[in-house]
Formats: structure tokens, C-alpha cells, sequence
């Protein structure tokens, strides 16, 4: 009688998910593309620089007292020097602690400002682009009547209604400040949404939402960041001239 033995079978071979491959290929590209722009490298430099001085400043200012107080009629309009690195000014405050401590508040003024406006921006264009009609409509209308208002001078009335305060300051400059990222994501899902993939996501059973935030959305987002880099020091003036 034969006795037939037979081979164990090979373990299957589980193949990586294409999507997540695919995902990693091009964060892997996108990162060796950045590291090879000389240019890119340099403003990343920069921005850690500043990131760690907001973070250090408190410790490492010599006079961090000069950034409330620290008034010295002495050693007023003083020029640069070993102990003063700015000079001084008009009151004797140190120009270098001042500008150092203030490295962090800026920072925080104008992230919190331009995150709170892109949320609210992109959504809202985001929605307004893709479903159309009547939803465009509305959202967009209310869009034109923030923009019809001079952006600061409508700050400015919020502010004075919330109190006064950097957080409401903020809240009052985030307000005013996302129509601008409204209009720019409605024109950029009024052209993707015509895409070919659009169309095979929606053939496979996706839904609107997932379709919109998960594959439209995304391909969306280089322009907006380009915005959000450009408007940050425009917000962080724009919070210091409520102070006046």
C-alpha cells in the first residue's frame, strides 16, 4: 500500500497593502526631493532657530525682567554691545531680551490665528465646492459679506465685544481671516471634483464625505499651505496693531 506523504504547504505570503506602499513611496520621495533643495534646508534651519529660542528665551535672556518692567533712564538708547547685543531703548529696557522673549508670543499669536482660519476656511470651501448649488450658494454669500467689512476694522468690533486680551484678540483676527481660505479651497475642489478618481471612488461605493476629505481634500493641500506660510507674519501684525 503506498503511502503518500504529502509536502507541508509553504506559509502564504502576505503582500504590503498597494495603498500604503504607495503612501510611504511617496513620503520617502517627498522627503529625499526637500533634503536636496539647498534653499528648503535653509528655511528649515531658520525655523528651528526660532522655534528654539521661543522655547529657550525665558532662560537664557540676560535680562528677562525687561520684557514687562526693567525701566533704567540710565542706560537709555544704549548701542550695541557685549552686554547689550541690540542695544537699548528709549526707557534703558535690553533690546535683545525683549525681541527674544517676544520670539514666542508671535509664534503662538500667529499659528493659533492662521490654524483656527484654515479649519474653518477649508471646510467651508471644501463643502461649498464640491456639493454646489444651494450650498455654494449660502456659503459663499456669507463669505462676500465678510469680505465687504475692511478685515481689521471688523477685528477690531469683535475684539471690543469679547474683551480685551491676546485669546480674544485672536479669536476676533481667526474670525475675520478665514473668506480668504474659503475662496481659494472652492476653486481648487471646483476643479478636482471633475477628476477621473473622483468618479472611480464614487463608483465603488464610497460616500461624499470620505470621497471629499479622504481623496479630493489632500490633493488640495500644497496651495493652501503656501497660504497659511505667506499670511502668519501678516496675522502677527495684524494682532500687534490691535494693541494700538
Amino acid at each position: 500500500m503506498d503511502e503518500r506523504v504529502s509536502a507541508p504547504a509553504a506559509p502564504a505570503v502576505i503582500a504590503p497593502a498597494p495603498e500604503r506602499f504607495a503612501r510611504w513611496e511617496n513620503t520617502r520621495r517627498g522627503i529625499y526631493r526637500f533634503r536636496s533643495n539647498g534653499m528648503a534646508m535653509f528655511g528649515l534651519i531658520i525655523l528651528i532657530s526660532l522655534f528654539i529660542i521661543a522655547v529657550l528665551a525665558p532662560y537664557i535672556v540676560p535680562f528677562p525682567e525687561h520684557a514687562t518692567t526693567g525701566v533704567n533712564p540710565a542706560n537709555r538708547l544704549q548701542p550695541p554691545s557685549s552686554e547689550h547685543w541690540f542695544g537699548t531703548d528709549r526707557v534703558g529696557r535690553d533690546i535683545f531680551s525683549r525681541v527674544s522673549l517676544g520670539t514666542g508670543l508671535a509664534l503662538r499669536v500667529g499659528s493659533t490665528i492662521i490654524i483656527i482660519a484654515t479649519v474653518i476656511g477649508v471646510t467651508l470651501g471644501a463643502i461649498a465646492g464640491y456639493f454646489g448649488g444651494w450650498v455654494d450658494e449660502v456659503l459663499m454669500r456669507v463669505t462676500d459679506i465678510f469680505l465687504a467689512v475692511p478685515a481689521l476694522v471688523l477685528a477690531i468690533a469683535i475684539t471690543a465685544a469679547l474683551g480685551r486680551g491676546i485669546n480674544n484678540a485672536m479669536i476676533g483676527i481667526s474670525i475675520v481671516w478665514w473668506p480668504g481660505y474659503a475662496r481659494l479651497t472652492r476653486s481648487l475642489i471646483l476643479a478636482l471634483r471633475e477628476e477621473p478618481f473622483v468618479e472611480a471612488a464614487f463608483g465603488i461605493g464610497a460616500g461624499h464625505i470620505r470621497i471629499l476629505f479622504r481623496h479630493v481634500l489632500p490633493n488640495a493641500i500644497s496651495p493652501i499651505i503656501v497660504k497659511m506660510t505667506t499670511d502668519f507674519g501678516f496675522a502677527v501684525l495684524t494682532a500687534a496693531a490691535l494693541g494700538f
